[in-house]
């Protein structure tokens, strides 16, 4: 046993060993020749020894008797009881220490675990394996390799230390420090680690895996990658078998391939069916326009269907006190729907949207989209539409069953309302930009277009109304039955999308009960508003420049 080695170990032990001899039960021979063998007694074929409750054998040994030791050469075992069992092609047993170095092809087995080195240290009186120059540790379906290792026999606890890598049937571990208890099967990450999972890669400095329940708990910010899609949160759940995920305490979810961000304090996900949750402070970024979108709902549940299929679609819902804040696009709900399959949002319970000086509400708005940008939107049922022209008491108002507004590269080109339709409109002076009256009407259909967001001209078929001088409206008719300007629901940023701020009592939208005929109610094809080309020549129309 090389001196320096034995020096260190006895040095930072502190329990003694009993006094007791190592005893020579067999050799077929013997001989003793003082000078030539170091004051050893030589022993070959069939060797064993017995000490302390340990036999051990070998094809030939050198024995000390003096010291109470001896080396072992060739096909070298050791056994203690029927648990523990230790081989190596050499060996050096100290009898006062009970400490016994293995070098060469070593193999160390007890109670399922087996251990693989090239030079082991196997310490007795505190019943530990160690090994300082690289070595394998196999758990049944768990494989352990390390520069550093021990094992302790009499709580079955391994500890790994230096370029550690934990294989096992579902995922690859590498880190520098790790525990691992063969008894409950559990890792104990100590230090900065790498797990790889298939496609998710997971990062970690704290946390416990369970190798046969494939359950784990990571701490201290661990973060989650799956193919661009990254989950970090103050503490991870993670179960392998059932496949649910739960996250906890400041949690960032961020897709960079749909480009958003979602942010909570708890969520939870289920690899199998797709299905997600966020909730507590939950809100959600939208990055793939040149502005962003901020949204916030006391709880976001995202479905996924046909999951294994190339037609899987998802389905996210926001519910309860919406409330979202772009730059120029600002809306409050009691609930939202957004359908993957149709790109269909729709936003349901007192619905109110803002864009610039304009502010749309009905009973449900749904927005469809077209290559992740609005394509048109849809305002079903007590549609009422408001633009502030910045001057006391003057607002353009349309009202109608029903609205449409069309966009072109995320601005509005034309709207139009249906059935019913209710204006009061401000038509202005080219000349000065001054209001030259108010125009109040009555239409079956109302279409306007406008360019570079300002509305140039308006259309309608046949229609009966009255222009007032600026002077001379009636109090009675500057506003549409259901006027109300929510300003003072209206998100101002994006952090106080987090401040509800419900309508004032009584100005609440309330449903009307709308029939539908069995065709209907059997299509999901979203309804088409009117053709958006020019208006037959021959058609009696009204058409009012600005």
């Amino acid at each position: 046993m090389p001196a320096r080695k034995k020096a260190r170990t006895t040095q930072k032990r502190s329990k003694k060993a009993d006094d007791k001899r190592v005893y020579l039960v067999h050799a077929d021979q013997l001989f003793y020749e003082k000078w030539r063998n170091n004051d050893a007694t030589v022993l070959r074929g069939k060797v064993e020894f017995e000490h302390a409750g340990a036999r051990l054998l070998c094809d030939s040994a050198n024995f000390f008797e003096e010291s109470n030791s001896f080396a072992a050469f060739g096909n070298v075992r050791m056994y203690q009881g029927d648990t523990l069992s230790l081989v190596s092609d050499y060996g050096y047993y100290d009898g006062n220490d009970q400490l016994m170095q293995a070098l060469q092809n070593v193999v160390l087995k007890h109670r399922g675990t087996t251990l693989y080195t090239d030079s082991l240290y196997y310490d007795r009186l505190w019943n530990m394996g160690y090994y300082q120059e690289g070595g394998k540790m196999v758990d049944k379906t768990t494989t352990l390799v390390s520069d550093w290792g021990e094992y302790h026999t009499d709580t079955k606890m391994a500890i790994f230390y230096y370029d550690v890598n934990m294989r096992d049937k579902n995922f690859t571990l590498t880190t520098d420090s790790l525990y691992y208890d063969t008894n409950l099967k559990l890792a104990h990450i100590v230090g900065p680690s790498d797990i790889v999972s298939g496609k998710s890669h997971i990062y970690s400095e704290l946390g416990y895996y369970n190798t046969q329940t494939e359950q784990g708990e990571l701490m201290q910010r661990s973060v989650l990658d799956n193919e661009g899609r990254k989950l970090t949160g103050d503490s991870l759940w993670y179960d392998g078998k059932t496949g649910v995920n739960e996250a906890f305490g400041n949690i960032v979810y961020t897709d960079t391939v749909n480009k958003n961000l979602l942010t909570g304090n708890y969520g939870y996900y289920d690899e199998h069916t797709g299905y997600a949750m966020c909730t507590d402070s939950a809100r959600v970024v939208d990055f793939s326009q040149r502005d962003s979108l901020f949204m916030h709902a006391d709880t976001f549940k995202v479905f996924t269907y046909n999951k294994e299929t190339d037609s899987v679609y998802r389905v996210i819902h926001a519910y309860n006190k919406v409330r979202a804040h772009r730059i120029d696009l600002q809306a409050v709900c009691d609930s939202l729907v957004y359908d993957q399959k149709d790109s269909c949002l729709v936003l349901y319970k007192d619905p109110i949207v803002w864009n610039q000086n304009q502010q749309l509400l009905g009973e449900e708005i749904h927005v469809y989209m077209k290559d992740s940008v609005v394509d048109y939107a849809h305002v079903v049922n007590q549609a009422f539409s408001i633009e502030d022209l910045h001057e006391k008491d003057v607002f353009n108002q349309v009202s109608s069953h029903e609205m449409f507004a069309f966009f072109e590269k995320g601005d509005i080109h034309e709207a139009q309302a249906k059935d019913n339709v209710l204006v009061v409109y401000y038509p202005e002076d080219d000349a000065d930009s001054s209001f030259v009256g108010m125009v109040s009407m009555e239409t079956s259909l109302l279409r306007m277009f406008m360019e570079q967001r300002k509305l140039q001209r308006i259309w309608a078929p046949k229609s009966s109304g009255i222009m007032y001088p600026m002077t001379q409206i009636p109090p009675a008719k500057r506003y549409l039955e259901g006027f109300a300007w929510f300003d003072y629901v209206r998100p101002l940023s994006k952090d106080d999308i987090f401040v509800w701020r419900g309508k004032k009592p009584g100005t609440e939208l309330k449903v009307q009960k709308r029939r539908q005929t069995s065709a209907q109610r059997a299509s999901r094809t979203p309804p088409r508003p009117v053709a958006t080309n020019k208006t037959d020549a021959n058609e009696e129309a009204t058409s009012i420049q600005p």
